[in-house]
């Protein structure tokens, strides 16, 4: 059986090949979650077998790896398998590896006609760089929802990557307005984990630390009492800090009654499935997550996102809020509960977002200056600028300043460029930073590891003068 593309996916199947014409030429297809990356690639790899060209598709966990080989099966297309515990059939045209085995066994294969690294925003990771170098004379597509990553390089070969050229698919918002996704409803609490103090690692909160702000019996409270009031027992993914914190949000979960369960990279995979499978068939309403299920892994009957991780990496929480995107019959919308304030660091979901294989700093320079964003102060829903709430009809009352709103006594800072201010003083710092010694005082303000001052400083001077630093 063959897939029917959607008109979109037709489209990207054909720039990507009209990208492949020059001679070396390795191309990065961008598609947000739940547009059906998969679908795409395994497309091109029928077709570049049905021409005896060699193919290798490269994954980096295990449900990715039983993903991709879903699909091929489901189109008829024999491949072989590299991953442990799988009989390797050597003879086979089309493979799946998985990135931390074939690593290891990098002879075991002859070389590929074309590489397609599925997730590829992991591309530059040090096990993908050593398959592409073995592998050199490989043309490589590239596929990904978020091409950017959380260190702010580039996926280009101007930036240090190894794609020449990216085309972009439908926009989250063209998916919503085309009916293949479904529109978020992000609602954020007004008063959130206090986050100043906060330490990173590599440009993100520290795991341990997160988890010890939100692991408290009234944070854990609110995120039930607000999934009984908004998601009603549909189900739900709860996104935790360290695999502790995903167990005791779903204890606190069965304790008010509701059927819930953790997943994390320590369980066996046969119990990862069942437990992903009893969300989808409705056997579980709550499936709290450390890592596995950020990213890659459909699983098509999701009514919402519950989000306890706060995380300063734009393409993790796209990724996150992607999972409860797809359509199904009787779904209305797309319930975001964010209790850390993702939302205010990266804006809305279908918030229009510029893509560039130069890197994260040269987007977001190119985005425009306001978020597209306004936080209800009565049912905290996120939605939009307008002078009603859309969700609970709340009229808001301007104070006569401009970025406050007065509800109840109090003041609360709902005025979009407020928000997006706050975004671009972080920019105007790195960029303010003209020396080593100015990135490490900042990295030092900031609570960064010295690593990111030396890079992000190495970075600005390759991009300044175009010889690296």
């Amino acid at each position: 059986m063959k897939y029917s593309l959607r008109p979109y996916q037709k489209q990207g199947v054909d720039q990507i090949r009209e990208q492949f014409k020059p001679k070396g030429h390795n191309v990065l297809y961008q598609l947000p979650t739940g547009g059906g990356k998969t679908v795409v690639f395994s497309y091109i790899t029928e077709g570049a077998a049905a021409r005896n060209k060699r193919v290798l598709i490269l994954v980096h966990r295990a449900e990715l790896l039983r993903q991709s080989s879903d699909s091929l099966d489901e189109i008829g297309v024999q491949h072989g398998i590299i991953a442990p515990g799988c009989d390797h059939d050597p003879l086979a045209t089309v493979q799946v590896a998985s990135v931390q085995t074939l690593v290891k066994r990098l002879g075991i294969i002859p070389e590929p006609d074309l590489i397609i690294s599925d997730e590829a925003h992991h591309a530059q990771a040090s096990t993908w760089t050593k398959i592409f170098s073995h592998y050199r004379n490989s043309r490589i597509l590239g596929v990904t929802a978020t091409p950017v990553r959380l260190d702010g390089k580039g996926l280009g070969r101007a930036a240090g990557g190894f794609f020449d050229s990216m085309v972009h698919g439908p926009s989250v918002k063209d998916l919503i307005q085309g009916g293949y996704l479904s529109k978020p409803r992000v609602f954020t609490a007004p008063v959130g984990a206090d986050l100043s103090d906060m330490k990173k690692s590599r440009g993100e909160f520290e795991a341990k630390q997160a988890a010890g702000l939100l692991n408290k019996p009234h944070i854990l409270g609110c995120a039930v009492a607000h999934y009984r009031n908004y998601v009603q027992g549909a189900p739900t993914i709860a996104f935790c800090s360290t695999v502790e914190h995903a167990e005791s949000v779903a204890e606190e979960f069965r304790r008010a009654g509701f059927s819930a369960a953790s997943i994390d990279g320590t369980l066996h995979d046969t119990d990862r499935r069942a437990r992903i499978r009893d969300l989808g068939n409705g056997t579980l309403n709550v499936l709290t997550s450390c890592e596995i299920i950020s990213e890659g892994t459909d699983i098509p009957v999701v009514a919402a996102a519950i989000l306890l991780r706060p995380t300063a990496s734009l393409s993790l929480y796209l990724q996150q809020i992607g999972r409860a995107l797809r359509p199904y019959p009787g779904k209305e919308h797309a319930i975001i509960l964010d209790h850390v304030m993702n939302a205010y660091r990266h804006g809305l979901p279908d918030e229009d977002r510029v893509w560039t294989l130069e890197g994260d700093d040269k987007a977001k320079r190119q985005q425009k200056d306001e978020v597209k964003g306004k936080q209800c102060p009565e049912c905290y829903y996120f939605h939009e600028p307008a002078r009603k709430c859309p969700a609970c009809g709340f009229e808001y009352i301007s104070s006569g300043g401009q970025g406050l709103t007065q509800v109840a006594g109090e003041l609360i800072e709902a005025d979009p460029a407020v928000l997006m201010a706050a975004r671009r003083e972080e920019l105007r710092e790195e960029w303010d930073c003209k020396t080593l010694d100015d990135f490490q005082a900042l990295a030092k303000r900031r609570g960064y590891k010295p690593g990111w001052a030396f890079f992000r400083w190495k970075f600005k001077r390759q991009r300044e003068t175009g010889v690296a630093a």
